[in-house]
């Protein structure tokens, strides 16, 4: 799209919606479908989009990792788990804080969490889930928290139960069935109390979501039968079959759940993760082309309900298959719920199978460290996938064959604001305050009245802003709920730097007017674009502007040879000293994974090999170099390279270190 038809197109949509094209004072940071139909956007760098992994406590899966820790040891294991979540760029967890009809809080209801202190009962020394939630929301995490509704132990024995345990109580209110214990959904007061737990934790806590699993009635183990038959014949009149009324009994929860977190606290976001198959075609015309496990006859979960009524406000599938699987395929699941999710309101995000990636015994599929990240590539093909959550914590921080790295390096590039819900009204701009170079990069402070906040960087000193310079997240540096930032990724160029404000439920208002941060002074920093006059390239060097991830207006491309053909970015280095090399190129899965790039460092040349599928349009730092003065080729792209696909030349900065 050329730039006079794009700003035809802005001021049309603004137009149309009656405000007035944004200058530096107030620049509308609207990502509405309009506006952003109007930008060309990169969909390797969504403004909006839930990314959050699973944090699971029962039998001490991720945190803490044994029972028995100090409070200390608690503590900084948690904390190193959301460092983790900041480190991949995610902006939520979802922690499990009632793993089996026990608390990690101080609740009235229930008894202390064994897998805290390897006691149910015995108080941890501190309250886990006030630390909890305020130091997920010191990094701006979404803390959601994590329920496990009906099940009560991971064995059968009542009497393993702390004495006052409600289980041991009111033993009417349980059963056994497949070696563990279970509450009784059927039973209305057990419903009321299994709420009542739940609703004390978001009364009294900072919560933003309240977070069910796929554990309903228990998943069927062969040649036995869950003994309900009794309640059955007391709560069951009007149901046809017990099926029927199992599922009523689930779905009264969750629509009095619904209901009840709403009442309370309007921001408090519901969702449920189900197992990834409602019901199959087979069964049924408007199930999946699938041919697993049905959670609406065998865990009596229906799920598909709960989208259709508007129960929940989001629901994270267990989409746990890889692409291709013959039984449930990856890409089948994620086009039926899209369907399922169409115009309802209810959001769509995908519970991932992080734990499969790489670990022995699983399919083939699962060792390619692609598939996991093909995954998030398929999701874009369905615009109701607005995020993904990962199980488990463990396995995104052991990354297996690098799988997870290659989602953040497709997917996560840059920061995301979460998806907006409901329809608060949005926070008025901020003001920026004060905006300068300081030793460890460009400090920033503002005034505002949002709960949280996003920082926006534009290259070079603007006059006014424009709408599609806040359409994608290509140009957002961070998010937080602090009024000050500081910008370490800053290099020597002039920015100009926006700040917008968001409400609890991640509405945003217009940025603020543009503060610009002049040049360093005395910091050399030059780009070279391959369309300048210090290129150079043989003839078999191609030029495309096929990709909207270029830098300016197009790139070379050349096919891999065994031979030395390099396009050089020549540049005037102004003195001897260290520099820092960053290059731009569009990525696309077809072009090269092992693109060598080449420094003409004092000294000798340096290569560094990078994968031209991902991380594309946005500046990729190859490291600091010493570099000569003078002027010559400073850095070069080799077609000399084994592996398969275009190499592309587009662009390289040099800045003084």
């Amino acid at each position: 799209m050329t730039a006079l038809l794009r700003t035809v197109l802005v001021a049309f949509t603004a137009a149309l919606v009656g405000i007035v094209a944004p200058t530096s004072a107030s620049a509308s940071a609207s990502d509405s479908a309009s506006v952003s139909a109007a930008c060309e956007t990169d969909p390797a760098t969504p403004k909006r989009q839930l990314r959050a992994m699973w944090i699971s406590s029962v039998a001490n899966i991720d945190w803490p990792s044994r029972t028995g820790l100090s409070v200390s040891a608690q503590q900084a294991e948690f904390r190193a788990w959301l460092d983790l979540a900041v480190r991949k760029r995610m902006n939520a967890v979802i922690v499990q804080i009632r793993p089996t009809a026990d608390a990690f809080w101080p609740s009235p209801h229930e008894p202390w969490s064994q897998w805290l202190t390897g006691t149910q009962g015995r108080d941890p020394g501190y309250d886990p889930l006030a630390f909890m939630v305020n130091e997920a929301h010191a990094r701006n995490l979404e803390f959601h928290a994590w329920f496990n509704p009906y099940r009560i132990a991971n064995h059968d024995d009542p009497s393993r139960l702390v004495s006052t345990h409600p289980a041991r109580r009111n033993p009417g209110w349980r059963f056994a069935y497949g070696g563990k214990l279970y509450y009784n959904p059927g039973i209305p007061e057990v419903r009321a109390f299994i709420e009542n737990a739940i609703m004390d934790a978001v009364s009294r806590y900072d919560v933003d979501g309240v977070h069910l699993d796929d554990y309903f009635y228990p998943y069927p183990v062969s040649g036995q039968t869950i003994p309900d038959s009794a309640t059955y014949d007391r709560y069951g009149a009007g149901f046809a079959t017990i099926g029927d009324w199992r599922r009523n009994n689930v779905n009264l929860l969750v629509r009095e759940l619904d209901q009840r977190i709403h009442g309370a606290k309007p921001h408090v976001s519901f969702g449920i993760s189900p197992f990834g198959i409602w019901r199959n075609a087979g069964t049924d015309p408007l199930g999946s082309r699938t041919s697993g496990l049905q959670s609406y006859d065998a865990i009596y979960a229906d799920s598909r309900e709960w989208v259709k009524q508007g129960w929940v406000d989001y629901i994270s599938p267990q989409i746990y298959w890889h692409i291709g699987f013959s039984t449930a395929a990856y890409e089948v699941l994620t086009a039926w719920w899209s369907d399922v999710v169409r115009d309802t309101g209810v959001r769509l995000v995908i519970g991932q199978a992080a734990y499969r990636a790489g670990a022995s015994g699983e399919d083939a599929a699962w060792q390619d460290p692609a598939e996991l990240s093909d995954h998030l590539h398929d999701n874009r093909k369905h615009p109701e996938v607005v995020g993904d959550v990962f199980f488990s914590a463990k396995d995104v921080r052991a990354d297996r064959i690098g799988a997870f790295t290659r989602v953040v390096d497709a997917h996560y590039t840059r920061p995301a604001l979460l998806p907006a819900r409901g329809s608060g009204n949005a926070p008025a701009a901020p003001s920026i305050t004060s905006a300068a170079r300081a030793s460890d990069g460009v400090r920033l402070a503002w005034t505002g009245s949002g709960t949280a906040y996003a920082v926006y960087r534009v290259d070079g000193a603007r006059s006014s802003a424009d709408p599609c310079f806040f359409a994608d997240a290509r140009n957002l540096v961070t998010t937080t709920r602090q009024t000050t930032f500081t910008d370490t990724t800053a290099g020597g160029l002039a920015y100009t730097y926006y700040v917008s404000a968001l409400n609890r439920t991640h509405q945003e208002g217009s940025p603020s007017a543009g503060r610009v941060v002049e040049a360093g002074g005395g910091t050399f920093s030059v780009v070279v674009d391959n369309a300048g006059s210090g290129f150079t390239a043989s003839a078999s060097w191609g030029t495309s502007a096929f990709s909207g991830q270029r830098h300016g207006t197009d790139y070379r491309f050349a096919d891999p040879v065994s031979a030395s053909d390099p396009a050089w970015f020549r540049a005037a280095i102004p003195s001897a000293g260290d520099y820092r090399v960053e290059v731009w190129y569009p990525s696309d899965a077809g072009y090269n994974s092992a693109t060598p790039y080449i420094v003409a460092a004092s000294g000798g040349n340096r290569t560094v090999v990078v994968d031209q599928r991902s991380g594309g349009g946005q500046w990729r730092a190859l490291g600091t170099y010493p570099l000569a003065a003078g002027t010559y080729n400073v850095v070069g792209v080799s077609r000399w390279t084994s592996a398969t696909g275009y190499v592309i030349a587009d662009a390289v900065r040099i800045t003084r270190a």
